[in-house]
């Protein structure tokens, strides 16, 4: 039954925009927001991630059917195929992570990678700077789809970084890269979307992350020494690791996005800013170290045994993660990935393109998102060999052997990584099913349609409608493909440059990232230990992130009214 989304269903604009925000309202306000008794009686906000991901889901669908008439059938068949999409490869991802992040404690040899950072640095700061922020990114760039929050998460919860403040700090981090991770999917999807070239939204995307890839740093540092009631002076005590580290990412972004292309920008760029870093350190350190409160003498202890592991007992604990990056890498080149679909075994295929049914062509999408009414494609792809979380997979399952893991240390870890990730897998699952179905009901394309009718405000919502469909989508690349042309149409109507708020939609989106209960979920499995309390977590999380956020988006926006009027000149000639 063919279903045609409609973007008014009650005759009046105000009513459908608020009707269609129910869905995205109850799961914020059953996270973040409900009041209820712990079991020592004090007042908490906030119910678990799968409960309240539960309610919502049912709200989603319940909504989509009695406000825009989607079919029940197509409805529950969204339903379940963006719960599918979160399982693989979404949770597989994680799964694979924090399946090579435990082998690595089962082998004893996370102790060793503690100890080899602390001879690094042992500043807590400089430590978020490496990780959070440069490693991130580089894995961003190489896989993108939660892989650098679940994995620059797992790393720093294991240095000893309470889990709130790593999940808080790497979904921080993880928003300047996101325009060009997996390899510049989300620029390569949104050239492919609206039809305007390529490389022109590459280069102004280039022309406005860097100045966030300079503020996020500072911005990640202040968040950190605050979370630890901290004070600015131990903000600006490490400005030259802010500056190098935030400077040398940006001037390698702007450069690789504008003459070279959307592909490498994250991954090149990650790495030259780790390398700078690093050499910084060997010339200099902060005068006075920030701990976490009650590890000083810890960490003085483990500084004091220096000698205590040779350079080969180093490498041998690094390995893992260098075979990580390695794999990552690998897994995100296209030619690989395309050789990878390409293989048969005895019959069976890596990679198979399943017609969601009751939904495939079924719904149609029509003006003001697009120019013309067109049917939206609904294939499941499953890609088994040639997904993220598979080159996760195999690099874990290399170090196992590289560290000579044995039977009980295997089982161990398969024990301890199922058992970490039963709950979160449920969570991610319900919240994707829930961003497919307000995605093909047509919901979040009600709430879009509100950010076009502001006029010469537009530039500054132009962001904001990208930070609204990453939040609604989990995904950059998700909200290039649903808002991008309804962005390029409302540019044409209104005089604007189209390059220029095409990309905004990508580069807004990313202060979205952040706050995506995808990406909340992806990083309580990293940091958390204990499933119920990471399940508990998603909350305060989001609270503690959602300020960051808007404020991020908000000064993107600014940005991009700026060079829609004022600096016309950064534009690039197409």
């Amino acid at each position: 039954m063919e279903f045609h989304q409609h973007y008014d269903p009650t005759g009046n604009a105000f009513l459908s925009t608020l009707l269609a925000a129910v869905p995205i309202l109850t799961l914020l306000y059953l996270l973040a927001l409900h009041p209820h008794k712990d079991k020592l009686g004090k007042r908490i906000y906030g119910i678990s991630a799968p409960k309240a991901a539960l309610i919502a889901a049912i709200v989603t669908v319940f909504m989509a059917i009695w406000l825009v008439d989607m079919p029940v059938s197509s409805a529950i068949a969204a339903f379940g195929y963006g719960s599918f999409f979160g399982l693989m490869p979404i949770g597989w991802i994680v799964v694979a992570a924090m399946f090579l992040y435990t082998i690595t404690l089962v082998s004893g040899q996370f102790d060793i990678v503690k100890s080899s950072v602390v001879q690094l640095s042992s500043d807590r700061r400089i430590q978020t700077l490496l990780i959070a922020f440069s490693f991130g990114a580089f894995i961003e760039g190489a896989a993108g789809f939660g892989t650098p929050v679940a994995i620059a998460g797992a790393l720093m919860a294991g240095l000893g970084f309470r889990p709130l403040a790593a999940a808080v700090l790497c979904l921080i981090a993880n928003t300047a890269p996101v325009a060009f991770g997996a390899v510049g999917t989300p620029i390569i999807t949104l050239a492919n979307v609206t039809g305007l070239p390529e490389m022109a939204l590459s280069a102004m995307a280039g022309r406005q992350l860097p100045f966030f890839s300079i503020l996020v740093p500072f911005w990640l540092i202040a968040t950190m020494v605050f979370m630890h009631k901290g004070k600015w002076k131990q903000v600006w005590e490490i400005w030259p690791a802010i500056l190098v580290t935030g400077v040398s990412f940006a001037i390698t972004q702007f450069a690789v996005s504008n003459y070279i292309g959307p592909m490498l920008v994250d991954i090149v760029a990650g790495l030259i800013s780790l390398l700078a870093l690093v050499l910084l350190l060997k010339v200099w350190q902060p005068k006075n170290k920030f701990y976490l409160p009650g590890e000083e003498d810890e960490i003085k202890s483990l500084e004091k045994e220096k000698s205590l592991y040779t350079s080969g007992q180093v490498a041998k604990a690094w390995a893992p993660w260098a075979i990580l990056t390695i794999f990552v890498f690998l897994w995100g080149l296209p030619q690989w990935k395309n050789f990878l679909n390409s293989i048969n075994l005895f019959g069976l295929k890596s990679l198979y393109n399943i017609p969601v049914p009751f939904l495939d062509k079924l719904v149609f999408r029509g003006p003001p998102l697009v120019t013309e009414t067109v049917p939206e494609a609904a294939v499941y792809s499953f890609n088994w060999l040639s997904a993220a979380g598979t080159g996760v997979f195999f690099a874990a399952l290399i170090s196992g052997l590289f560290l000579r893991l044995n039977k009980n240390g295997w089982k161990q870890s398969v024990v301890r990584t199922a058992q970490r990730m039963k709950t979160p897998l449920i969570t991610i699952a319900l919240v994707l099913g829930l961003g497919y179905t307000t995605r093909y009901s047509g919901m979040d394309a009600i709430l879009g349609l509100a950010f076009t009718k502001t006029g010469v405000l537009y530039p500054f919502f132009a962001a904001m409608l990208g930070w609204l469909g990453v939040f609604l989508t989990g995904s950059d690349t998700s909200s290039n493909a649903l808002f991008g042309s309804m962005q390029t149409i409302t540019a044409n109507q209104l005089g604007l440059d189209p390059v220029l708020i095409a990309a905004s939609n990508s580069s807004g989106g990313v202060m979205g990232k952040m706050i995506d209960a995808q990406s909340i979920v992806v990083a309580t499995a990293a940091c958390y230990e204990d499933r119920t309390e990471g399940a508990n977590a998603v909350g305060p999380i989001f609270r503690a992130v959602f300020f960051h956020s808007i404020a991020l988006a908000a000064l993107m926006g600014i940005l991009v009214m700026l060079q829609a009027y004022v600096f016309p000149w950064m534009i690039p000639d197409y």
